[in-house]
């Protein structure tokens, strides 16, 4: 993250724990290529820990399926870079990390290639967020250039914006 998105990306998820908690709603997180930088930017901020059910870093593909329910046969068709499993990762860590037996509010993912090779067929950069909230499930599809680490970055700030967006 340039200097400017970092400021950008503190302020994001500022608002974004201030919206959840005036709303009494939490957000569980799962996290392929971004290995656990989306929930730690959450979780930085101060009264987080009331919102933040928390995280799963799904970096393994099994692991897509075992811990966060996405479906095998999409898995093994279209590997781990994809619109619906970005959906169902959302939708599944958002039932997995449920508290007290309730699922959370809001279930965000990443999933994509940050490089430095191609996955799946799919080249560096490619990139789906999967948003659960209520009864919607929706994808964003991000086409990211850059180092490694700047894409990585770049997931989390687009995340944090996209999921700001979504809550306004």
């Amino acid at each position: 993250m340039t200097g400017e998105q970092a400021q950008d990306a503190a302020a994001l998820g500022e608002r974004i724990i201030a919206l959840l908690t005036a709303r009494h709603h939490t957000i569980a997180v799962a996290e392929s290529l971004t290995g656990g930088l989306l929930v730690a930017e959450l979780i930085r901020i101060p009264g987080a820990s009331a919102v933040v059910s928390g995280g799963v870093v799904a970096y393994n593909t099994e692991l897509k399926h075992t811990i966060l329910g996405v479906n095998a046969e999409i898995l093994a068709l279209h590997g781990a870079v994809h619109p619906d499993v970005a959906a169902q990762m959302a939708a599944g860590v958002r039932d997995h990390l449920a508290v007290g037996g309730q699922p959370a509010h809001i279930g965000i993912s990443t999933t994509g290639v940050a490089g430095p090779d191609p996955q799946d067929g799919q080249p560096v950069g490619t990139v789906y967020l999967g948003f659960a909230m209520g009864g919607e499930v929706r994808t964003k599809h991000l086409q990211l250039s850059g180092s490694r680490e700047a894409i990585r970055s770049a997931v989390v700030y687009e995340s944090l914006s996209e999921l700001a967006t979504l809550l306004a």
